[in-house]
């Protein structure tokens, strides 16, 4: 076939390209830049950087491959980046790789492949797409230290179709090194990516409060029950279930520890209290998308809350009028709003949204603090 490989110019997706042309396929290369090219070249640990781009390059004539770059700074900033700050400024914790996924990555990719006589587009996902009876599936990686199907629950069954994940049958990175070394790549022992990309400093605030200064505003700490119990320096340094950077207020008077319950972004309050009141016996989430058709009523599946953390059993339910799933875990969890809500069936991804706010009557709780 004709494919389009997305290149990144890190290891996992220089080996798709390597292992795919070596398959005899005609590879295509493609690198998304996303940031200004000179300010780009001093980042570390990024994705869709400068060095990045020069080392997708390298690659690519290694291959001997065509190889181009899309310049999608702009809409990278106000699909991802500005998103990325609103949802911090209404008391989210947000998924950027998702949305870079939803709005730039598989949509211009995809794009591109198909005006490019592609007949597939394949990254370095560590997820696998398998034909079903009813059409592609998209399953677990084989390594579930690695998977990353939570993150892709939002690709739509079209791009599925169109998409490959070469890496998804791997045992672990070491195998998939060992690839690039044998195949001669220099990128072999490149450094993974860490973090967000447009925040290697890891430091997620200083992003917000550039394009929301609001969200960096300080505000109260109060407890569940009404009480201030100390300060913050801005919202956007939260999020539910977190137990650190409560200072005074991380431990009540009876030396209990505390911690963040919800987020009250309209008066720049953090509530807290008692991990005990964190965990919820619904969670509900929006922006659904389906990669199976929803059963009818209630039905049995596993869930994930966090992208690090394993599927735990659940019941949901698609409220196809308010376009909203409700899903009760087996045992109450902790849910931050702005996270995704995927559901499983075992291997398979089914779907999944974004989890919605249910904090109203805490806030409204804390709220009545003299």
């Amino acid at each position: 076939m004709r494919v389009l490989v997305a290149m990144s110019g890190g290891v996992d997706s220089s080996v798709v390209a390597g292992l795919l042309h070596e398959q005899g396929h005609e590879v295509v290369g493609a690198t998304l830049q996303l940031y200004d090219h000179g300010a780009a070249t001093a980042k570390r640990g990024a994705c869709c950087a400068g060095q990045d781009i020069h080392d997708a390059r390298r690659v690519a004539d290694r291959l001997g491959i065509p190889h181009y770059v899309l310049d999608r700074e702009e809409r990278f900033r106000d699909a991802v980046v500005r998103d990325f700050a609103d949802a911090y400024a209404r008391g989210e914790t947000p998924i950027p790789c998702v949305r870079c996924n939803q709005t730039v990555k598989f949509r211009d990719l995809v794009e591109l492949g198909r005006d490019l006589g592609c007949e597939a587009l394949a990254t370095g996902h560590y997820a696998r797409r398998v034909d079903g009876a009813h059409g592609p599936e998209l399953r677990r990686a084989a390594d579930p230290a690695r998977d990353q199907s939570y993150f892709l629950f939002a690709t739509t069954p079209d791009q599925l179709a169109f998409s490959r994940f070469p890496l998804g049958g791997f045992p672990d990175k070491a195998a998939v090194r060992a690839e690039a070394t044998r195949l001669g790549l220099r990128v072999a022992e490149k450094p993974d990516s860490q973090d967000i990309c447009f925040v290697p400093s890891g430091r997620y605030h200083e992003v917000v409060a550039r394009f929301r200064p609001d969200a960096a505003e300080g505000g109260e700490i109060a407890h569940l029950d009404g009480r201030v119990l100390g300060r913050h320096a801005g919202v956007a340094r939260y999020t539910v279930g977190q137990g650190r950077g409560l200072g005074a207020a991380s431990r009540d008077d009876q030396g209990q520890a505390l911690y963040v319950a919800a987020l009250d972004a309209g008066r720049r309050r953090v509530v807290v209290g008692p991990r005990a009141a964190l965990p919820r016996l619904e969670v509900v989430a929006g922006e659904v998308n389906w990669l199976r058709p929803p059963p009818a009523g209630p039905f049995a599946c596993e869930v994930k809350l966090r992208a690090r953390e394993a599927p735990q059993p659940a019941t949901a339910e698609w409220d196809a009028a308010a376009e909203l799933l409700r899903v009760r875990p087996a045992v109450p969890a902790i849910a931050a709003p702005g996270q995704a809500c995927v559901l499983y069936d075992g291997e398979r991804v089914l779907g999944g949204g974004f989890i919605r706010r249910a904090d109203a009557a805490l806030i409204d709780t804390a709220g009545t603090a003299a």
